[in-house]
C-alpha cells in the first residue's frame, strides 16, 4: 500500500476504534486486510466485509484475546480456500 493509503487507514482506524470504545484492538490490520482480499476474490466482492465481520465476532466470542482474533481469520481464510 501506499503511504497515502497507510495514513488514511491509521486515521481511520484510530477514529472508529475510539468511537466504538475499543481502545486497545489485539488484532492485525494487515491480517484483517488480507482475509477481506481473500473473500473478495475466492468468493464474490460482497463477501469480503461479511467475511471479516463474521470472523471478528466468532473472536469476540471466543473470548476477544489476540490468539482469538488470530485463530479466527486463519479458520475464515481456510474456509475461503475451500
Amino acid at each position: 500500500m501506499s503511504d497515502d493509503v497507510d495514513a488514511v487507514l491509521d486515521a481511520w482506524w484510530a477514529t472508529l476504534t475510539e468511537t466504538l470504545g475499543l481502545p486497545d484492538v489485539p488484532a492485525d490490520r494487515g491480517a484483517i486486510l488480507g482475509l477481506a482480499g481473500e473473500a473478495a476474490h475466492a468468493v464474490v466482492r460482497p463477501a469480503a466485509p461479511l467475511t471479516t465481520f463474521l470472523a471478528g465476532y466468532a473472536a469476540g466470542l471466543a473470548g476477544g484475546s489476540a490468539a482469538d482474533v488470530a485463530r479466527a481469520i486463519e479458520r475464515a481464510s481456510a474456509a475461503t480456500r475451500g
